[in-house]
């Protein structure tokens, strides 16, 4: 008789018990892929890693060499715990977050944070952690979160994000569930004057009071819609970003999508797993969505207009982000990018990073249109310019902006590692990282897991 299942590949997990790391098989079972594994004080656990099994198997394509990184810590007691980063990590800082306070205006019910105690960030100290980001990615960082707790509380926030916006980041995020934004007219106007490389990544879970009473402990449909009505007067980027569990929020994905493409502040849109740590019930992990369970959700609730072959795995973090971009065509419409390019060919031209930055991407591949890989550099340049027009670089800095709020749009699907699909290639290249206030960077995952009080 053989095994019900085909073992794939060896791993290291942790018992999600007593924390330790235990030995772990990868599996593939009903075209599913599994994580097996054996602890010898609390038994045998067996939790999915990914629905659909020629997903996980074919990302490997996508799986690109990290990006070298300044270390903060040596290798000790092995991975996952020499956070961070330590030289066992193989990704540098895609997101970086920053907590600037415990305070927050909710209680949810499946928070990882330690939300709720009146502690507030320093000024002085963010500043450090800012120059900190910055440095440890060779003076120039991708994007910073600004989060907590619910950072609007936070007395400096405006501050924040203007002191931010100075050094040379990417892109700042202002993380929030959405109230004060809602409340505060005055506020949101103090926010729309940062155009340009900032956004609000706006926590919306769904359409139903039921539903984000459930994650949030409140009846919130009326404040997110008030929030959308604030930031959209005001034309300020937002991203959605919705916490996906099954048989709770799953049967609003595709309205969820129907409202980000038809409004025009929202810029894209970001599903999540829940991942089970925090204050969330271990017993609700059946419930678990995977990505490839999610992107089935979209194709369905769209009626195709989305499809499974339109996401790829994020080459930085190919195991645990999907992706895809859309850009608006001649009909006024959004079309996958990824449904008329095959990315897989263009791999070496892009950047380990979720930052897609029009300005730079057409500069990089403007000056290698010379390099030793010409011909594919041509024939990118070629298929791109039907979506950035190369007079794109020619713009203000104002038309830049305007052109990529009407003619661009992303959904992304990420998801963290708990104790249960704890794999250690997954945790070595997230690419999500907490700054710390010593001044490290520790993967989300292995944060809110290990190292968060």
């Amino acid at each position: 008789m053989t095994r019900d299942y085909r073992y794939i590949e060896h791993t290291i997990s942790i018992c999600p018990v007593c924390m330790k790391k235990v030995e772990g098989k990868i599996i593939e079972k009903n075209n599913s892929i599994f994580i097996l594994k054996h602890c010898s004080d609390h038994g045998a656990f067996c939790d999915i890693l990914e629905e659909d099994a020629e997903y996980y198997t074919k990302r490997k394509i996508y799986d690109k060499p990290g990006n070298k990184f300044a270390t903060q810590t040596l290798v000790n007691k092995g991975c996952p715990f020499d956070c961070g980063l330590c030289p066992e990590h193989e990704q540098h800082t895609c997101v970086a977050l920053i907590d600037i306070t415990t305070d927050c205006n909710l209680q949810c019910p499946v928070c990882y944070a330690n939300s709720g105690e009146s502690n507030y960030l320093p000024f002085e100290q963010f500043s450090k952690m800012l120059d900190f980001y910055v440095e440890s990615e060779a003076g120039k960082s991708d994007i910073l979160q600004i989060s907590g707790g619910e950072p609007t509380l936070h007395p400096d926030i405006i501050k924040f994000i203007e002191t931010a916006r100075t050094k040379n980041i990417g892109y700042v995020m202002l993380n929030t569930n959405g109230i004060r934004i809602a409340e505060d007219l005055e506020f949101v106007k103090s926010l729309s004057r940062f155009k340009g490389g900032f956004e609000v990544y706006l926590q919306f879970d769904g359409f139903e009071d039921s539903v984000h009473t459930y994650f949030r402990g409140k009846p919130l449909g009326a404040i997110k819609q008030k929030a959308l009505e604030n930031l959209n007067t005001y034309q300020i980027p937002v991203t959605l970003v919705t916490t996906i569990e099954r048989g709770i929020n799953d049967h609003s994905i595709g309205k969820i999508i129907d409202l980000g493409l038809s409004t025009r502040c929202i810029r894209g849109i970001s599903f999540q797993p829940i991942a089970y740590f925090g204050r969330l019930p271990e017993s609700n992990k059946g419930n678990r969505h995977t990505i490839t369970s999610i992107i089935k959700k979209i194709e369905e609730q769209t009626s195709s207009m989305i499809r499974k072959s339109d996401f790829i795995p994020l080459p930085c973090n190919a195991d645990r982000v999907a992706i895809t971009y859309f850009y608006k065509d001649k009909n006024n419409s959004f079309i996958p990018l990824t449904r008329n390019i095959d990315v897989s060919k263009y791999l070496p031209f892009i950047k380990n990073t979720f930052k897609f930055d029009p300005d730079d991407f057409l500069k990089e591949l403007s000056q290698d249109v010379f390099s030793k890989d010409c011909c594919s550099t041509i024939g990118l340049f070629k298929e791109m310019a039907k979506y950035i027009p190369f007079n794109y670089l020619f713009k203000s800095e104002e038309e830049k902006i305007n052109y990529v709020n009407d003619n661009t749009f992303r959904i992304s699907i990420t998801s963290f590692v708990d104790s249960y699909n704890f794999d250690i290639k997954s945790i070595q290249k997230e690419c999500v990282h907490f700054i710390t206030p010593d001044l490290k960077k520790i993967p989300f995952s292995s944060y809110n897991l290990f190292h968060r009080k």
